[in-house]
Formats: structure tokens, sequence, C-alpha cells
């Protein structure tokens, strides 16, 4: 744990599910929106959104101030997708090392 982050330690969650075919300009803009929701939440620095076409997945990659904000927003964002039909949602969570991360160029802007 870097020495200006005493006691916390970031969390990377990756989330992976099935997804939806490309839709048109309707879910363009759904999609949009739920962008700037994802913005606002509590605890996130960013998130880098994962599509895989030919798997038909989708996803994303998170980092979270803390374990305990990621943990929030995995149930709050599993529900959401299941509340849409989305179900086989895996999430894995890791901590961050801000140390190596930094010597090889990762977005670290927190």
């Amino acid at each position: 744990m870097p020495a200006d982050r005493p006691g916390q330690a970031l969390t990377l969650v990756i989330f992976d599910f099935p997804a939806r075919p490309p839709g048109g300009p309707e879910q363009a803009a759904a999609m949009r929106a739920l962008a700037e929701n994802i913005a606002a939440e509590p605890g996130l620095h960013w998130k880098l959104w994962t599509e895989s076409a030919h798997e038909g997945r989708a996803g994303g990659v998170y980092l979270f101030e803390t374990r305990a904000a990621a943990e929030a927003y995995h149930r709050m964002h599993a529900e959401r997708l299941n509340r849409l039909g989305i179900t086989g949602i895996t999430a894995t969570y890791r901590t961050l090392n801000l140390d190596l991360s930094s010597i090889t160029r990762g977005p670290l802007s927190v």
C-alpha cells in the first residue's frame, strides 16, 4: 500500500456478463444515461467499458476507493442487470498495486 494512502486499498472490480446485440439510437441514448449514472456512483474513480460482440459479452473494469464501495456497487448493479433479464454476471475483486501500476502507465487518476 503506498505511503500516501495509509490504511486504504483501492479495489479493482472486473464485471462480465452476457450482452444483448447492439441496438439503434434509443439504446445508445440509454447507455449514455447509464454511463452518466455510473459516473456519479459513490467511491468510483473510473470505469473502462468492455465488449466482445463475437462472444456476446460485455462488462467493465472499475476502480473504487474501497472494497465496501465496490461491493455496494456490485449488489446494486447485479440487481439492475437482473431486472433487465441479464443473468450469469461475474465479478472479480482485486486490490490495486499503485506503485507497480504507475511504472507500467496504469490509468491512475485517483
